[in-house]
């Protein structure tokens, strides 16, 4: 963990009072702020607050510290006028964790035009559906799907995900065909494992509805519950990007059209809004952009 960042984050504690009015100052999470003081007070070897519900105060070795502090962020601070030079080119290694989804239908396209503009960044790509912890794990950027975010997490919107409903001719030849919402409860409907338990929303006009929906098949990979689609397990909700194409060639076919998945928030997840490399600015900003072009 940077410990120029660490000491300016215990700083601006202690200026400001509390870690709430610190995290909303430098535009952090409050669990990231926490994460910070643990750091410097493992480095100083020493606890440099006392913490009550009501107020923060120093204690005799955090009253040291804090001088100690403050010269050290000014040296750092003095070191861009007395090289006399600052390089914001986008540049060094971004470790970045994703879906399958994302990374194969998003991330990877963007990264071709991403590395013709940046060709001195390098990407350590984590494939993975759980969660991540960002600093523990040192990754800068996760991309995730979804609509739940943790309120403790810095995110950016990079985009929406719409989803369609479908199924293979061979299942429905032998299932009746799904006429209301309600009738998904007699299907096998394939869904993600550790998300959203089984339960599929959807846009009915300005109403939103909820369906209890089950199956005998539950994977925590988009690309599986394709597979096993296509195969005629049962029914997917499907990203409208990927089934597109198999509906069109008919070895899809949607099912309940005139019902409206709720979209999906397409999300990039990083640690902090301060001291962002240019090369994640430069990504997350390329992303947005790229994203918007995109028929998601």
């Amino acid at each position: 963990m940077d410990r120029i960042i660490a000491t300016k984050v215990f700083i601006n504690i202690v200026e400001s009072g509390s870690m709430a009015a610190a995290a909303q100052n430098l535009g952090m999470s409050r669990s990231m702020v926490t994460r910070y003081l643990g750091e410097i007070e493992n480095w100083a070897g020493a606890r440099l607050l006392h913490r009550s519900t009501r107020r923060l105060s120093l204690t005799p070795p955090g009253e040291q510290a804090l001088e100690h502090c403050k010269e050290l962020v000014k040296i750092a601070e003095d070191i861009p006028q007395v090289v006399n030079v600052v390089d914001n080119t986008p540049k060094g290694t971004l470790r970045i964790s994703s879906s399958h989804y994302a990374a194969e239908n998003i991330l990877i396209p963007a990264l071709q035009q991403y590395y013709q503009d940046y060709p001195k960044v390098d990407i350590e790509l984590e494939i993975r559906n759980d969660a991540v912890n960002l600093v523990e794990e040192r990754i800068d950027l996760a991309l995730r799907i979804t609509n739940t975010l943790d309120p403790n997490l810095i995110a950016r919107k990079l985009g929406s995900c719409h989803s369609v409903l479908c199924a293979a001719p061979s299942y429905l030849k032998v299932k009746q065909v799904p006429q209301i919402l309600e009738d998904l409860q007699t299907h096998s409907c394939l869904t993600y494992a550790n998300f959203e338990k089984g339960l599929w929303h959807f846009k009915e006009g300005d109403k939103i509805s909820t369906q209890k929906v089950t199956g005998n098949l539950k994977a925590n990979d988009s690309d599986v519950l394709l597979t096993a689609t296509l195969q005629g397990f049962g029914i997917s909700m499907q990203p409208r990007q990927v089934a597109q194409p198999y509906l069109d060639k008919g070895e899809l076919v949607q099912v309940l059209p005139n019902v409206i998945p709720k979209e999906l928030g397409l999300y990039g997840l990083y640690q902090s809004r301060q001291h962002m490399p240019p090369a994640l600015r430069a990504l997350i900003d390329h992303l947005v952009n790229y994203t918007a072009q995109l028929k998601l």
